[in-house]
């Protein structure tokens, strides 16, 4: 066989292979690469080097932009581990099509249909027009973001830290656009420290917003600036997102009142139930120490983790546009209407189906994980359940779980927060097979349901 036919026969293979299925081999190999740095006796403080399940784990988290960790960031990896970490949040966060993208524009190479088709799955999107116009939007928005972040946190901690403030304050800003929750303060305090610091928490707050509104959003408010101008993906993202933070403080500032905010002056009590309201959405800081919250207000803050933030965005969890795909259709069919319909559109039903999918995979998934946990580790219900959330919607905020979990424990959260940083459904494309549509459709016949 000539040479000629054998690479056409290469290229048709390549061309065969899904998007979802290269973005999961694509997450996979970085993991690998950043386990084997992690590995390194350079990677950490004491040079004696990370056992391999605690490079893996960490690389996952920091992949994935969990934030959940089995050593403390600050003080168990060197210098050069903490840049690698900050190395695969950036790219894990941003996804390594975007930054694939960032160098092939900086090279001037022209970027082919096959990796448009990468990116926009990558993204969430819908259509592969313009993708490479939203990814430079992308990174322009997020380099500007986490810079003004930087600027900010270094200039609070230079009088504590000195120039060693400089890194502080570009890791917890790129920490924070990216919702990855890892933290240098040491000693698994978070941001407890900086609980009464407006400075510190509306520099992290805001990019954590930012980063979990999602970069299609992001790029429709900054084009057409006017409300009635904003696609019906963007209201209700927006609407969304406003709610679950208001209402979330609300209901932390009520339940903590008396208890774990006790001791914080006014302005400090709404302003670390509004930080701790935020957080859930994925990003993993706190200023409050999590397990020493109400029951009630710890299982609040598991709901708020499982619904996570925007599609397209640095979050995860099944995603609040999910959750309002799923209420809007639940009110309607209540209502007697054929239609789901806010703002004057329709939701189309293959939407409903997707998000009713995503919903119930993220369920089952999490009941799984609860049960193996619980099985594994023989913790409380409750903070089993939390951490199980916390890996699949990738918060990384722990009732102090983490630290304990057993081998077998650590490679349930590895595979839960694998699972839960590229999507259910995306996991779930790659690891099927793809079907041709035959055309043929079966008899309808009702049954009893309700």
């Amino acid at each position: 066989m000539s040479e000629v036919v054998l690479r056409g026969l290469r290229k048709k293979r390549v061309s065969t292979v899904s998007p979802p299925r290269i973005l999961v081999v694509g997450f996979a190999v970085l993991i690998a690469v950043g386990t084997i740095l992690l590995s390194l006796p350079v990677a950490t403080s004491s040079g004696d080097g990370a056992g391999i399940l605690t490079a893996l784990f960490t690389s996952t988290s920091a992949v994935c932009v969990t934030g959940l960790v089995v050593v403390d960031t600050g003080t168990f990896w060197s210098p050069f581990g903490q840049f690698i970490i900050l190395l695969l949040i950036q790219i894990g966060g941003l996804g390594f099509m975007t930054m694939a993208t960032l160098f092939a524009i900086l090279l001037g190479k022209k970027i082919g249909l096959r990796e448009r088709m990468v990116i926009t799955e990558a993204l969430n999107q819908v259509n592969p027009a313009g993708i490479v116009r939203l990814v430079r939007n992308v990174l322009i928005f997020a380099f500007t973001i986490e810079a003004l972040a930087a600027l900010i946190l270094t200039g609070f901690w230079f009088q504590e830290l000195g120039w060693r403030s400089l890194w502080f304050g570009v890791f917890h800003a790129v920490s924070a656009f990216n919702n990855a929750g890892f933290d240098l303060v040491g000693d698994f305090r978070s941001l407890s420290p900086y609980v009464n610091s407006p400075v510190v928490n509306a520099a992290i707050f805001i990019p954590v917003v930012l980063g979990g509104l999602g970069f299609a959003v992001v790029t429709d408010v900054y084009q057409k600036r006017r409300w009635s101008r904003f696609a019906l993906h963007t209201r209700l993202v927006l609407v969304i997102t406003l709610m679950l933070l208001l209402a979330g403080a609300a209901i932390i500032l009520m339940l903590e009142y008396n208890h774990v905010l006790k001791q914080l002056d006014w302005g400090s009590k709404i302003m670390a139930a509004l930080f701790q309201a935020a957080m859930p959405r994925t990003a993993g800081f706190s200023t409050i120490n999590m397990s020493e919250l109400e029951i009630t207000t710890q299982f609040i803050i598991t709901l708020l983790m499982f619904v996570g933030a925007a599609p397209g965005s640095t979050g995860g969890g099944i995603k609040i546009t999910t959750l309002a795909v799923l209420v809007l259709a639940a009110y309607a069919l209540s209502r007697g209407r054929e239609d789901a319909e806010i703002f004057r559109r329709r939701i189309p039903k293959d939407q409903i189906y997707r998000a009713l999918t995503i919903a119930l995979i993220g369920i089952v998934l999490v009941i799984l994980v609860t049960l193996a946990l619980l099985i594994s580790e023989g913790q409380d219900f409750l903070v089993t359940l939390f951490e199980a959330v916390s890996a699949f919607s990738v918060v990384g905020l722990s009732l102090g779980l983490t630290t304990q979990l057993s081998p077998v424990g650590q490679v349930l959260i590895i595979i839960t927060m694998f699972i839960g940083r590229l999507g259910p459904l995306t996991v779930a494309f790659a690891l099927g097979k793809t079907k041709k549509r035959t055309g043929i459709r079966h008899p309808e016949e009702k049954i009893l349901v309700g």
